[in-house]
């Protein structure tokens, strides 16, 4: 092959895969914005005010708006233009009882499907939680507990149900209130936890799906009762 011709396709290649990485970077800064308040519902949005905004052309716009209009965040009203739509209160507490399903689901599959190394991994995560906890530092902790679930996802061996668990815990990271932390809350999280590893530990399904529904309803208890 001529290597001009190689030349100009690598470099196609590198633009379009560069394109997209943008439009992806884009999409998620517009996403978490949406979720968080920072663009309020119900607010007109167009390519060239995000352009302004975020420091970008036009073809990453494009491509951000057609994933944002995907997953709902965005409405496309014929003559009058883009409009955000972001989440309400039911929809929230419908999110914690789909992320619950899931969830419980997960902890089935992962429990049946995980190495010896997997749940040594589990393990070392509830350590450092313990460690956190005793140090009062929940930042540290939370910081874990995104590990522990992490590695239920990656021990299901599944990667639908892997990229939906993820997508749940960005939407309802970003669109609920901070947590407040209450006295004994950190040793209340771990708890939960613990009791859900125990499960991994004695390889009982039954117990590990209890546990996780109660840690997820608990969740949802403690991050809707900021809305009333």
């Amino acid at each position: 092959m001529n290597k001009n011709v190689e030349n100009n396709i690598n470099k196609n290649i590198d633009n379009k895969t560069g394109s997209k990485s943008l439009a992806y970077d884009l999409f998620n800064s517009l996403r978490i914005d949406i979720l968080s308040g920072k663009i309020p519902s119900d607010t007109k949005i167009t390519e060239k005010s995000v352009c302004e905004r975020y420091n970008v052309s036009r073809t990453p716009v494009r491509e951000a708006f057609k994933q944002l209009e995907a997953d709902g965040l965005i409405d496309n009203i014929p003559n009058r233009g883009a409009y955000i739509n972001a989440l309400t209160v039911r929809d929230i507490s419908d999110l914690f009882d789909l992320r619950c399903t899931f969830e419980v689901q997960a902890v089935e599959w992962a429990i049946e499907r995980m190495s010896d190394d997997e749940i040594d991994k589990l393990r070392e995560t509830i350590e450092f939680m313990e460690f956190y906890t005793i140090k009062n530092d929940a930042e540290k902790v939370m910081q874990f507990n995104s590990i522990f679930h992490n590695t239920i996802y990656d021990g299901t061996k599944n990667r639908m149900l892997c990229q939906a668990l993820s997508t749940y815990e960005i939407y309802l990271k970003y669109s609920t209130p901070p947590r407040i932390i209450f006295e004994d809350y950190l040793n209340t999280i771990l708890n939960e936890h613990k009791a859900i590893f125990d499960a991994f530990e004695n390889h009982n399904v039954h117990a590990g799906k209890k546990a996780m529904e109660y840690h997820m309803n608990q969740s949802k208890l403690r991050r809707m009762s900021r809305y009333f």
